[in-house]
C-alpha cells in the first residue's frame, strides 16, 4: 500500500481545468449530491478566505474499473469527459465547486430553479464576509447577472462562473472591466479596491492548494471499497467542527467525545445540527468578541493570534494556554447554552416551549454569552441586565436580525448589548439603535401576512401568546407545554373557500390550544357554531375572560359570533386581534415593569398568602397522607416533580411528604382536590358551599394569572379578585390581607 498511496496538492486553477475536462468521475456506490445551497456558499467562503477544505481521496482509474463501478461524471457536467480520477472522498466538495464555477443549468438539491453564486466585492473588500458570499435563484436576476456587465460592475457583483467559463468572458477581462468602470466613474477608492480584488483573486486561483491522496491503479477494487466504507461510515461531511477536532487531537483533546457527552444537556433544541459549532462560538465570543470560522481556530491551545493593543501596537497573544483551560471554557459554554435553552423554553419567560417554536437557533451563542456576562455582575445590577437582554432578544426576533450575517451580528450585538448592560443609568439614549427602532416601529408591524410557521416574527408572536398564559377554552386551566398545539381559530376548510390563498394561515388566526379542545369542540366548525355552546355552559363573561388570555378581546369575540360569517368578518377579526397583540408586545415585552406597583404587590402577596394557607389546610385535612391525592391530579403533579428531580437529584427523598408534594400544585389543582367527590366531606365544614367556592376560586385565579403574566388588570378583574382574597382570608382565619 505504501507504494500506491501518494499524497499531493493541486492548485485551484489546475483543479478547475480538471473539472472542465471531465477528469473526475463518481462511482455508483457513492451517494447523490446532497449539499444545500448554503453549504455550497460556505465552501466558496472557505476557499476565497484561504481556509483548508480537507483532503480528497482519488483513485487513478482504468477502463475496467470505470465500467465495473458504473462511474458517471460529476453532476452537472456536460461535454466529452476525459475520465481519469475516481472520487472516493470529496464528491460533495468537488460537485459544489463545479456548481459554483461552471453554473450548470440544473437546480441544486431541494431547489426547483437554477442557482448562481457570486461575491459582493464591496463587502468582500470591507471584510464583511458574512455578506460577501451570496447566491441568486430568481430567473430575471440570473439573466441579468449573465448578460449585463455594467450592472455587475455597478452592483459590485462578481459571478463565480467567470472563473470557470473561459469561453464567454475571461477572468482577467472581467477584473479589468470592473476596475475601468470605477475609474471612468471617477471613484478612485472603488478603483483601488477593484485593483486589490483583482490581485487577490488571481493570486488565490494560482496558489490556493487542495490536498489529496492518490491511490494508484494497482490498488485492488476490494481494498478501495473497504477504504471508502471506513471513510464514509459516519455519513458526516467535513466542516469546521471536524477540522477543530483534528487540530485539537494532538493536544489530547477529543472534541467529538466531549460533544457526545454534552449533547444530552442540550437536548431541548437537539434538532439544530450545528449545536457542536455553537458551543465553540460561545467560547470564541467570550474570549475575542468574534465567532466566525476563522476566529474559532484561535481556540486551539497555544495558538498565536496577531492583534493590536490600546495604542495600536501589534502584539502576539495566546487566548487558550493549555488543554485544561480549553476544557474549562468548553464546560462554561455548555452550561451557558443549557441555561439559555431552559430559559427560552420557559412559558413564563420566552415561550419557546418546543423546538419548532424557537424563532432562531442562530441566536443561541449571543444569548448564552450575554447571560454569562449578566451573571458575572453584582446582584444589584442583574435585574436591569436581564431586562435589557430580553429587549435585545425580542427586538432581534421581530426585526428578523438573525436570518443572515449571523456571525457578524452576534459579535456586534455582544459588544453593544454588553456595553448597554454595564451602563447602569436609565438613559434610553444609551440603548442600541435596533432596540430603539423596535420600540418605535411596533405599531407599524403588519402581522396579517405572517403565514409561514418558520418565520421568526410568526414564531415570536406565538411565543408571546404562550408567555401571556393562555387558558384552555373548555377546562379553563392554564395550558401546559406538553399539551399545547398551534391551531386555527377559523377552520382551514372555510378559509380555503372564502379567502385569498393562504390567508387563513395568518398567525392572527392561530392560537395555542390543547389537542382535545381542538378535536372535541372546534373540530371543523366556525366560531359562531362552537362558541355559543361554551357561552351557554359557562356564561359569556367567563368565556370572554378565557379568550382574553389568547389576545382575543371582547370586540373580537363579538365579531366571531356574527352570522353570517364572511370574509369581511374575518378581516375585521384579524384587524382587532392584531391591535390586541401589538398592545401585548408593548405591555409584555417593552413596558415590562421591573417590579409591580405597591397596590398590585399587595394583591400578589394576598394571593400567595391564600395559596399557602390552603396547602396547610389540605395537609391537615388529609392527615399528611399523600396517597389520598386523586389519581388524575397526582399524575400531572408527579410529572412536574420528576422534572424537578431531574434538575436536582439530591432532593428526591423530600417529595415523599405531602407538604412538599403540595408545593407543585397550582391554584386550580388545589381547588380540584378539595372539591373531589371522595374528599369533599373533609372540606365541607370549612367551605360550606361548593358553588361559592368555585366562584371565588375563579375570581382568584383570574387575578393571579393577570399578575403572573404582566397582563393589564381591568377594574372588574381587580375588584372581584380583591373580594375573593377577602373572602378566603375570613374563611381561613387569616389576618387582613389588603
Amino acid at each position: 500500500m505504501k507504494d500506491t498511496q501518494q499524497p499531493g496538492q493541486v492548485v485551484l486553477a489546475t483543479l478547475i481545468e480538471w473539472l472542465r475536462d471531465g477528469r473526475f468521475v463518481i462511482p455508483d456506490f457513492q451517494r447523490n449530491f446532497e449539499w444545500d445551497t448554503s453549504d455550497i456558499r460556505e465552501l466558496m467562503r472557505s476557499i476565497f478566505l484561504d481556509y483548508y477544505i480537507g483532503n480528497l481521496l482519488l483513485w487513478d482509474g482504468k477502463e475496467e474499473n470505470f465500467d465495473t463501478l458504473s462511474c458517471i461524471p460529476i453532476e452537472g457536467f456536460e461535454g466529452n469527459d476525459h475520465r481519469e480520477h475516481i472520487v472516493l472522498d470529496g464528491q460533495q466538495r468537488l460537485t459544489a465547486i463545479y456548481y459554483s464555477f461552471f453554473a450548470p443549468d440544473i437546480p441544486p438539491p431541494r431547489r426547483k430553479k437554477r442557482v448562481l453564486y457570486y461575491i459582493r466585492v464591496d463587502h468582500f473588500m470591507a471584510e464583511e464576509y458574512d455578506k460577501a458570499f451570496q447566491y441568486e435563484s430568481l430567473v430575471n436576476r440570473i439573466t441579468r447577472m449573465q448578460e449585463d456587465l455594467d450592472w455587475q460592475f455597478r452592483e459590485h457583483i462578481f459571478p463565480l462562473y467567470i472563473i470557470g467559463d473561459e469561453d464567454r468572458f475571461s477572468l482577467s477581462n472581467w477584473l479589468q472591466g470592473y476596475k475601468n468602470h470605477w475609474e471612468q466613474a471617477g471613484d478612485s477608492q472603488q478603483a483601488k479596491n477593484a485593483q486589490k480584488f483583482a490581485i487577490y483573486i488571481q493570486d488565490l486561483i494560482r496558489k490556493y492548494q487542495i490536498s489529496y491522496i492518490g491511490l494508484g491503479q494497482k490498488v485492488a477494487l476490494e481494498k478501495v471499497c473497504e477504504i471508502f466504507t471506513k471513510i464514509n461510515s459516519q455519513g458526516i461531511s467535513l466542516d469546521t467542527f471536524d477540522l477543530m477536532n483534528a487540530m485539537l487531537s494532538p493536544k489530547e483533546l477529543k472534541l467529538r467525545a466531549m460533544y457526545e457527552k454534552a449533547a444530552p444537556r442540550l437536548a431541548s433544541f437537539s434538532g439544530d445540527d450545528r449545536l457542536n459549532i455553537r458551543i465553540l462560538q460561545v467560547m470564541s465570543l467570550k474570549l475575542q468578541e468574534a465567532c466566525s470560522p476563522r476566529y474559532l481556530y484561535y481556540l486551539v491551545p497555544k495558538s498565536e493570534k496577531q492583534t493590536r493593543d490600546s495604542r495600536g501596537k501589534r502584539q502576539t497573544v495566546v487566548l487558550v494556554p493549555d488543554a485544561r483551560h480549553f476544557v474549562e471554557l468548553w464546560e462554561d459554554a455548555v452550561t451557558a447554552l443549557e441555561g439559555t435553552m431552559q430559559l427560552l423554553r420557559d412559558p413564563r419567560e420566552f415561550g419557546a416551549v418546543a423546538e419548532n417554536y424557537l424563532p432562531y437557533t442562530t441566536i443561541l451563542p449571543a444569548f448564552a454569552v450575554l447571560q454569562m456576562h449578566a451573571k458575572s455582575l453584582a446582584p444589584a445590577q442583574r435585574i436591569k441586565a436581564h431586562h435589557k437582554i430580553q429587549l435585545w432578544y425580542w427586538a432581534s426576533v421581530f426585526l428578523n436580525r438573525y436570518k443572515s450575517a449571523v456571525d457578524s451580528t452576534s459579535a456586534s450585538d455582544y459588544r453593544s448589548v454588553r456595553n448597554w448592560i454595564e451602563d447602569d443609568s436609565d438613559d434610553d439614549s444609551k440603548e442600541p439603535d435596533f432596540v430603539s427602532d423596535f420600540k418605535k416601529s411596533i405599531r407599524s408591524f403588519d402581522l396579517k401576512g405572517e403565514t409561514r410557521g418558520g418565520n421568526s416574527t410568526y414564531r415570536g408572536i406565538f411565543n408571546l401568546m404562550i408567555k401571556a398564559g393562555p387558558r384552555d377554552w373548555v377546562e379553563g386551566f392554564m395550558l401546559q407545554p406538553d399539551n399545547m398545539d398551534n391551531h386555527h381559530i377559523i377552520p382551514v376548510s372555510w378559509g380555503n373557500k372564502n379567502l385569498e390563498r393562504g390567508f387563513v394561515h395568518t398567525i392572527l388566526n392561530r392560537t395555542p390550544l390543547s389537542a382535545e379542545t381542538n378535536r372535541q369542540v372546534i373540530q371543523d366548525r366556525l366560531p359562531n357554531e362552537y362558541l355559543p355552546e361554551l357561552i351557554g355552559s359557562a356564561g359569556k363573561e367567563k368565556v370572554a375572560s378565557i379568550l382574553e388570555s389568547h389576545f382575543i378581546s371582547g370586540d373580537a369575540l363579538d365579531i366571531l359570533l356574527r352570522k353570517p360569517f364572511t370574509d369581511k368578518e374575518f378581516d375585521a377579526f384579524v384587524t382587532e386581534r392584531q391591535r390586541a397583540i401589538l398592545d401585548g408586545i408593548e405591555n409584555l415585552l417593552v413596558k415590562e415593569r421591573l417590579e409591580l406597583p405597591p397596590n398590585l404587590r399587595a394583591l400578589q402577596d394576598g394571593v400567595k398568602s391564600v395559596e399557602m394557607k390552603m396547602r396547610e389546610l389540605i395537609q391537615e385535612k388529609l392527615d399528611g397522607n399523600a396517597e389520598l391525592i386523586p389519581q388524575h391530579i397526582g399524575r400531572k403533579v408527579k410529572e412536574r416533580i420528576q422534572r424537578g428531580i431531574h434538575k436536582n437529584p439530591m432532593n428526591e427523598e423530600r417529595y415523599d411528604k405531602l407538604s412538599n408534594i403540595l408545593e407543585y400544585f397550582d391554584l386550580m389543582e388545589l381547588h380540584q382536590l378539595m372539591e373531589n367527590k371522595a374528599l369533599w366531606s373533609r372540606f365541607q365544614e370549612t367551605w360550606k358551599s361548593k358553588q361559592t367556592l368555585e366562584i371565588k376560586f375563579g375570581q382568584l385565579a383570574e387575578l393571579r394569572n393577570a399578575l403572573s403574566h404582566s397582563r393589564q388588570i381591568g377594574d372588574v378583574t381587580r375588584k372581584e379578585g380583591e373580594a375573593a382574597i377577602s373572602w378566603f382570608g375570613r374563611v381561613l382565619k387569616l389576618p387582613d390581607l389588603l
